[in-house]
């Protein structure tokens, strides 16, 4: 059973931030304004950065590709967005929001720390090295 858990948890983490990126894909101009009215500098360039990390980020953790660095830099992602769109407190809503950021985060550390599992590419490329996932054989 644990040889599929990191592959589930990949891909429920992964799914919603591919499809967050693609649904940006097809709403440039509501998406650029919604980073302008946050008030963050240059949204064309932020644009391109967050449909970058959500969909090739998640794309590349549900293939279990580079997994730690990916998944560090989607947890920083999802912090900074937490940060710049959910603060306020005062607003129910954006509170749970700012949380489900924060429980990303924790989510994506954690596969940065234990890796990709053994369904995954970086399993599968790191094979003839001696190790699985990036990490050493027991023993």
């Amino acid at each position: 059973m644990n040889r599929y858990l990191p592959l589930v948890g990949r891909v429920l983490i992964g799914l919603p931030f591919a499809m967050s990126g693609f649904g940006k894909l097809a709403a440039y101009g509501p998406t650029t304004a919604m980073i302008a009215a946050a008030g963050l500098p240059l949204p064309p360039l932020a644009f391109v950065v967050a449909v970058g990390l959500e969909l090739g980020g998640g794309l590349l953790l549900i293939a279990g590709y580079q997994v730690r660095a990916v998944a560090i830099a989607l947890a920083v992602f999802s912090v900074v967005a937490g940060m710049a769109f959910h603060t306020n407190f005062a607003d129910q809503n954006q509170m749970i929001h700012f949380l489900k950021n924060v429980m990303l985060a924790g989510g994506l550390l954690e596969i940065a720390a234990f890796g990709a599992g053994a369904f995954s590419l970086d399993s599968r490329l790191s094979t003839g090295r001696g190790t699985v996932a990036g990490v050493a054989p027991a023993g």
